[in-house]
């Protein structure tokens, strides 16, 4: 039943956000009203508020109220995407941080995720996105040089290396890996995000006639984007 109550006070307020009653940065009802309206224990509704801050639902100001969040930006899962081209299609200002271009040689864990050896070259580089100067992922990608020569010569500023491989090198296959975790000390410094903030941390490997080309770890804070996507399934699907 506590349960029950505490979640009456999330579907509570999420219906009056989808319904458009509350729009973005519009003040929600006190913990006062809440109480008075569905007949819950403060404590449970300040509960309730408070997990929904800390999913970037609602936002917090103490002595001020509670507001409805800023929408997260979402990012298409199934498929690979230009985070450029997305920032920019949402009327933002995309800008790109290039943290790190270098040609290194393969670690065991990247020579193996490449189909290479121990000690071969690859390209590594590293980038923050941007979005209206929020920085929204954390890029850390590598690149076999046999797929993409060209690669370490690019100006990531001007398009990021999504946007060059897409252009220059025909995917064929990915795979994709999505896990929850917290940023490292220099993810979170990159990222400009507390240590500890939960992020969303999408793994990605593409192939090119049959050859491996890129394997890319981008961060997202969870408090500042999404992940999701919505596709037609062709066919019986089964469902776990």
């Amino acid at each position: 039943m506590a349960a029950a109550r505490y979640q009456a006070v999330k579907d509570h307020v999420r219906a009056g956000i989808r319904s458009g009653r509350w729009r973005p940065g519009d003040r929600v009802p006190s913990e006062h009203e809440l109480v008075e309206a569905l007949g819950i224990s403060r404590m449970t509704v300040n509960r309730a508020l408070r997990e929904m801050a800390d999913q970037g639902e609602v936002v917090r100001i103490a002595g001020v109220g509670t507001f409805v969040g800023e929408e997260k930006p979402q990012s298409g899962l199934l498929r690979v995407a230009n985070i450029a081209d997305e920032i920019r299609a949402r009327g933002h200002v995309y800008a790109c941080d290039v943290v790190r271009v270098a040609r290194e040689a393969a670690t065991l864990e990247v020579a193996a995720a490449l189909g290479l050896k121990t000690g071969d070259a690859v390209y590594h580089s590293v980038c923050v996105h941007r979005e209206n100067g929020l920085p929204v992922q954390l890029e850390d990608r590598y690149v076999n040089p046999q797929a993409s020569p060209a690669f370490i010569d690019q100006d990531f500023r001007r398009h990021p290396p999504s946007e060059y491989l897409l252009e220059h090198v025909p995917l064929d296959e990915v795979e994709h890996v999505v896990d929850a975790a917290r940023p490292s000390t220099r993810e979170a410094g990159l990222l400009e995000i507390r240590p500890g903030e939960p992020c969303l941390v999408l793994t990605r490997r593409t192939w090119s006639g049959g050859r491996l080309v890129t394997l890319v770890r981008c961060v997202h804070p969870g408090s500042r984007y999404r992940l999701g996507t919505r596709f037609k399934a062709r066919g019986p699907q089964p469902f776990a």
